[in-house]
C-alpha cells in the first residue's frame, strides 16, 4: 500500500501524461495523411508535421508491396484504440511536443493545436476557443484529456464459462481532470476560490492529496500506474512485470489502517486524538468544529503527523479515500473468511474510509464505514493504491 495518498504531484504526472499521448495521436494522424502515400523516407520524418509520424513495422510481406500501404493510411485507422499496436504507436523519442504559437513547425502542426473548423463548425484544437477564455490566456480544454482503457470483467466471465473471451472485455474512457470546482460546490457561503485556482496545479500544493476525483478517475490511475511501470520495467531490460495497481477493498484498507494493534479505535492506538503534550495527531474538525484548532484550515501535506506501525500516514484524517468495495450496510455480515470484499457492479455507492479535513472524530474511527456515489468529486476525498504481495527473492 501506498504510505501517503496520492498527491497533487502524482496525479499530474498521470493528467500530463494522457494530455501529451492524445495530443500526439492527433499529430501522428495529421502526420500520417500529410506524408506521401508510401513508406516514409527518412527526410519526410525529420521536418515539420512528420516528426510526429508513429512508430511502425510492416509484416515482411507487404514489405515490397507500396499498394499494400493503403491498409495502414485508409478507412481502418492504425492507431485505433482496437487495432494492432504492434505495427502502429506513438513514438515519443524523435520530438518533443511544441506549445509556443512561434515555435510551430509547420501549418500542420498549428492546424493540430490549434483546430481547424469542420463543416458542422466544431473546432477540435487543444484549446478553448477565445470566447470562452478570459485575460488573454489560452486555455487547454481539458475535456479532451480523456484516458482509454480496456479491463475483464471476470466475475461476469465465471457465470458464463463457454462464451467468447473478448465478450467480457469493458472500454473505459474517463476524463481524468479533478474536478477543482468542487471546492466552491462542496461549501455554500464560503471563500474557497483560492483553493479552485490554485490547489491542483500550483507548485506549493505538489506534495499535497488530490482531490476531486471520482472513483472512476482513481480507478484509471491504477490502471495507468500499472502500465507506466511496465512500460518502464520493458526499456530498462528488466523483463519483469509488476503486480497490478488498484483501490484497496474495505477490509485490506482496515487492516493496513490498524496497523497491527488490535481492537485500536484509530491508526495511532489509543482512544484519545491528542498526544500527552496537547498536540493533535491527525488533520480534522476538532472541539466544536474550529476547522483551524489543529493549525490545518484545509489538507496537509500527505506526509504529515507520525504514520501508523506499518508505516502509513494520514490513514485517518486529511482525505477520505476510496475503497474498491461497494457499500452495503450489511457487508460485515455476510463477507467471506477470505479476502472479504463486496463487489456489485449495479451499486453506485462505494466506501470512503477514514475521514477528513473537515470530519468530526467519530469518522477517523478505523471501524467506522462511511460511502460516496462512485461519479461524485469531493474537495475531501482521495485515494491511494495497493498492489498484490509476490513474496521476494
Amino acid at each position: 500500500m501506498d504510505e501517503t495518498e496520492i498527491t497533487n504531484g502524482e496525479y499530474r504526472q498521470f493528467v500530463n501524461w494522457v494530455r501529451d499521448s492524445v495530443v500526439r495521436e492527433d499529430l501522428a494522424r495529421k502526420a500520417m495523411a500529410f506524408v506521401d502515400n508510401k513508406f516514409p523516407s527518412e527526410d519526410q520524418l525529420s521536418d515539420g508535421i512528420g516528426k510526429y509520424y508513429p512508430k511502425y513495422t510492416i509484416p515482411e510481406e507487404n514489405e515490397d508491396d507500396q499498394s499494400g500501404w493503403e491498409k495502414y493510411k485508409g478507412e481502418s485507422d492504425p492507431l485505433d484504440e482496437f487495432s494492432d499496436k504492434s505495427e502502429f504507436s506513438l513514438d515519443w523519442q524523435r520530438a518533443d511536443l511544441i506549445w509556443n504559437r512561434e515555435d510551430y513547425p509547420d501549418l500542420e502542426y498549428a492546424q493540430v493545436i490549434e483546430g481547424t473548423v469542420k463543416e458542422n463548425g466544431t473546432d477540435i484544437g487543444f484549446y478553448l476557443p477565445e470566447d470562452e477564455s478570459y485575460n488573454g490566456e489560452r486555455i487547454f480544454d481539458v475535456k479532451r484529456i480523456v484516458y482509454n482503457y480496456k479491463t475483464f470483467d471476470a466475475a461476469e466471465a465465471i457465470k458464463y464459462p463457454d462464451s467468447e473471451r473478448k465478450k467480457f472485455f469493458r472500454q473505459k474512457n474517463i476524463s481524468v481532470y479533478p474536478d477543482t470546482t468542487a471546492w466552491i460546490r462542496d461549501f455554500s457561503y464560503s471563500y474557497n476560490e483560492p483553493m479552485h485556482n490554485d490547489y491542483f496545479w500550483h507548485e506549493a500544493y505538489t506534495d499535497y492529496p488530490v482531490v476531486g476525483v471520482s472513483w472512476e478517475q482513481a480507478s484509471a490511475f491504477a490502471h495507468w500506474r500499472t502500465m507506466y511501470k511496465n512500460n518502464y520495467e520493458k526499456q530498462s531490460k528488466n523483463g519483469t512485470r509488476v503486480a497490478n495497481f488498484r483501490l484497496p477493498s474495505e477490509a485490506e484498507w482496515e487492516y493496513a489502517a490498524r496497523g497491527g494493534l488490535e481492537s485500536a479505535t484509530y491508526p495511532w492506538g489509543g482512544p484519545y486524538t491528542m498526544d500527552s503534550e496537547g498536540c493533535f495527531l491527525a488533520n480534522f474538525k476538532p472541539n466544536r468544529g474550529d476547522y483551524a484548532a489543529d493549525e490545518a484550515l484545509y489538507t496537509v501535506e500527505a506526509k504529515s503527523f507520525w504514520p501508523n506501525d506499518y508505516g502509513l500516514y494520514n490513514m485517518a484524517g486529511n482525505v477520505s479515500e476510496w475503497t474498491r468495495s461497494s457499500y452495503d450496510k450489511g457487508a460485515y455480515e455476510f463477507d467471506s473468511g477470505l479476502n472479504p470484499n463486496v463487489i456489485d457492479n449495479e451499486n453506485q455507492r462505494k466506501v470512503i474510509r477514514g475521514g477528513s479535513w473537515k470530519d468530526a472524530a467519530y469518522f477517523l474511527r478505523v471501524s467506522t464505514r462511511d460511502y460516496e456515489y462512485k461519479n461524485e468529486k469531493r474537495s475531501y476525498i482521495g485515494f491511494r493504491t495497493v498492489q498484490d504481495y509476490l513474496g521476494e527473492d
